[in-house]
């Protein structure tokens, strides 16, 4: 199942609303939250939901073990295990055909590939429970002694998919002690509309764009239409998954759950340390808290360290070179700015650091884009101009001037979403003193949502274009 379809929206949602207003106590609600997460996740593929039990009833109890052996060397040998299970779950489900290939590639043996369908959502609730062992083992958090609490935690429906990776110290709380009010459903139920309208009416049509010049061999494909499809497939990768994370945040918001937010503008960054603080941000936390100031590799840490965090960022994305390559890219841009320091970047002209932080984003997403490498490499000598010179390609071709033609105001109007200008307007609006103006934005945001859900029904009637791009991580 998944947050943009019609029986989502219109069956599954009002139900376990009405069941969860319903339910008269707290542990009564929490229960329901958990049947519904289990239907969701069962949805499409019941089997794995046994992986996911598992996940929550194993990690759940290496908590208990760290709880009881405080201060012992067992709760180190116990955070020690659930880690190394909780990695080795990963290895197998998701990465192991890509070591096997390759593996097959350096040795030259014939060990048969596995073929183990990738389970929706495991990279996320994989780094939530490290998370949740970590934070016990540092009393960050205090042990769940509640296996069904834990399993609300592990299972909850708006971020079980797709995010965010939620740390179990943003919830703790609201586990025991939450209530939902009216301005709480309102909230909550505009932001879902929000990220509705990102994911179909932005995102699919962005994607029929990309699909049209990038899903088939691009040696053929002109510079210009190079140029054009990356930043179009960077566009749609922002809207894509910045669109269900605001799902995730809404439905949590509709349930008492306060996330935190996972994305904050990235395009409108003047550095490539802020962009990655502008994008994914529980995922690059995540990475910077339990992996980065890990004491484990004395004086020299820090660049390994810093290296580390990349390669693991690149592989987390997926079983692929380009993913780790894509990682190890951005690892060197963080050195670079890191070796150049805050200060001499300050005086850089704001154009340049525009025109630098682009450049280096949208060349990132075709290394993020391009699984074979072959393509790649293409890709490479396309958006360079080298193929005009090596293979006499076009510098540009009727087709991406007709494609530009029929979605310039698409293409303007995802630019202009991108950037922080829509929530200085709401802000304005919304944050009046004055009381007409604050009415005028209040009811004015409720119709833009109710039209924006219309938009969105109507589109997702028999559509066929509905791929969400991190289902694979």
């Amino acid at each position: 199942m998944v947050f943009a379809d019609l029986f989502f929206i219109y069956v599954f949602l009002p139900l376990c609303l009405i069941c969860y207003g319903l339910a008269k106590k707290l542990s009564t609600k929490n229960i329901v939250l958990i049947v519904f997460s289990l239907i969701f996740y069962a949805w499409g593929e019941p089997l794995w939901i046994l992986l996911l039990l598992f996940s929550s009833f194993f990690n759940w109890f290496i908590g208990i073990l760290i709880g009881k052996f405080r201060d012992t060397p067992r709760a180190k040998l116990a955070v020690g295990g659930g880690i190394f299970v909780d990695i080795l779950l990963l290895l197998i489900f998701k990465y192991s055909a890509f070591i096997v290939e390759n593996l097959n590639a350096v040795s030259g043996a014939a060990i048969p590939v596995p073929q183990i369908t990738l389970p929706i959502g495991i990279s996320f609730y994989t780094f939530q429970a490290i998370s949740y062992i970590l934070d016990c083992y540092w009393e960050t958090v205090d042990v769940q002694p509640k296996y069904h609490k834990f399993l609300l935690y592990l299972s909850l429906f708006p971020q079980l998919i797709a995010g965010p990776i939620v740390r179990y110290s943003v919830v703790e709380q609201e586990i025991d002690n939450r209530s939902v009010n009216a301005t709480d459903l309102c909230e909550g139920a505009l932001r879902v509309i929000l990220g509705l309208a990102k994911k179909v009416i932005i995102a699919n049509n962005l994607w029929s764009i990309v699909n049209t010049f990038f899903g088939k061999d691009i040696t053929g494909l002109s510079v210009l239409g190079t140029w054009y499809t990356i930043i179009v497939y960077s566009l749609y990768v922002y809207f894509d998954f910045s669109g269900y994370s605001d799902i995730a945040i809404g439905l949590g918001r509709m349930f008492g759950f306060h996330f935190d937010e996972n994305f904050r503008h990235p395009f409108a960054c003047t550095t490539i340390a802020e962009f990655w603080q502008r994008w994914h941000i529980s995922l690059g936390s995540f990475f910077r808290d339990y992996l980065l100031y890990v004491p484990i590799f004395g004086k020299p840490r820090k660049y390994f360290g810093l290296f580390l965090v990349w390669f693991c960022t690149g592989l987390w994305h997926g079983a692929a070179w380009n993913f780790i390559l894509w990682g190890l890219y951005y690892g060197c841009f963080m050195l670079f700015e890191q070796k150049m320091g805050k200060k001499r970047m300050k005086k850089w002209p704001i154009v340049w650091k525009h025109v630098y932080t682009k450049l280096v984003i949208i060349l990132g997403f075709g290394i993020f884009y391009f699984e074979d490498l072959g393509q790649l490499g293409q890709f490479f000598l396309n958006i360079t101009g080298i193929s005009m010179i090596a293979s006499g390609a076009p510098f540009t071709d009727p087709m991406t001037f007709s494609s530009l033609r029929n979605n310039i105001f698409l293409i303007l109007f995802a630019i202009l979403v991108s950037l922080p200008v829509l929530p200085k307007i709401k802000s304005y609006f919304l944050e009046n003193k004055n009381d007409t103006v604050y009415t005028i934005g209040r009811v004015g945001s409720v119709a833009v949502c109710m039209v924006l859900l219309a938009i969105v029904s109507v589109l997702l009637v028999d559509t066929t274009n509905n791929v969400f791009l991190y289902f694979r991580f």
